[in-house]
């Protein structure tokens, strides 16, 4: 009698072993800068996993790109420059600047928006210099009502960013990046910093990462993402990451 408790008990246990859910934490990652090089964005298109990515306004390849990644499923982000503070030469094509009247701004988002078809948010390319105007990032979430549906994603190019606060204050959905992926593009760095990034996702829950379509990025996320399944995390759209304000560190790239 002794022994079929014990073994019922032990049944018990293993049960309740393989029951409990194992602890886990949503990642998102974006790659940015997208829309110039066509074979390098139908590469990132072709990642694993709900992969998003942000598309650069007025691109050669962009609105291509931004069919393909539709019919595989990916969400898709307009990437909009905005203006930084040791940004070298004239900005990019759509981008928006300090010295934009509140009208030429809106033209400006507005034009940027239609170039990059199927996008679902916003996200802010450079912007260390636009990111900390609240007068500025009022106007951009307001464009952003404008359209329903629309969220903002933070680049976070700058501690002093004001943009989730704005965007807060504005009723807009939004949250910002906590690891930049690829600022060196060595394995061991982007194995440290994308192991950083599921430590903040176990921590906080969720953590927001972004790359680019450099080669070494792909190849790396190309193997990493297969292997997910064997880890603590599981990736997830952009668009289920949102109002996530953990912190993170700022860095232009």
């Amino acid at each position: 009698m002794n022994r079929l408790r014990y073994l019922a008990g032990l049944a018990a246990l293993l049960f309740a072993g393989q029951a409990a859910p194992q602890a886990t934490g949503r990642i998102a990652i974006i790659i940015d800068d997208l829309g110039y090089q066509y074979a390098a964005g139908q590469r990132a298109i072709s990642l694993p996993g709900p992969v998003s990515y942000a598309i650069l306004p007025s691109t050669p390849s962009g609105q291509v790109l931004a069919r393909s990644a539709k019919e595989q499923g990916k969400e898709v982000l307009l990437h909009l420059p905005l203006q930084a503070i040791d940004h070298d030469g004239e900005i990019e094509p759509g981008g928006i600047t300090l010295d934009m009247s509140r009208d030429a701004f809106h033209e400006a988002f507005n034009a940027a928006l239609a170039s990059v078809p199927y996008a679902i948010g916003v996200s802010s390319h450079r912007g260390s210099l636009l990111t900390r105007h609240p007068g500025h990032m009022r106007w951009l979430m307001q464009a952003i009502s404008a359209h329903r549906g629309l969220f903002f994603v933070d680049s976070y190019t700058t501690a002093d960013s004001v943009a989730l606060q704005i965007a807060a204050e504005s009723g807009v959905a939004a949250t910002r990046r906590h690891v930049f992926l690829d600022h060196d593009r060595s394995v061991q760095a982007m194995t440290r910093e994308f192991e950083r990034l599921e430590q903040i996702a176990l921590q906080q829950g969720v953590a927001i990462a972004i790359g680019h379509p450099y080669p070494e990025t792909l190849g790396f996320l190309e193997l990493r993402l297969a292997e997910l399944d064997k880890s603590r995390v599981r990736l997830i759209p952009i668009s289920e990451a949102l109002n996530t304000v953990e912190p993170g560190h700022a860095s232009e790239l």
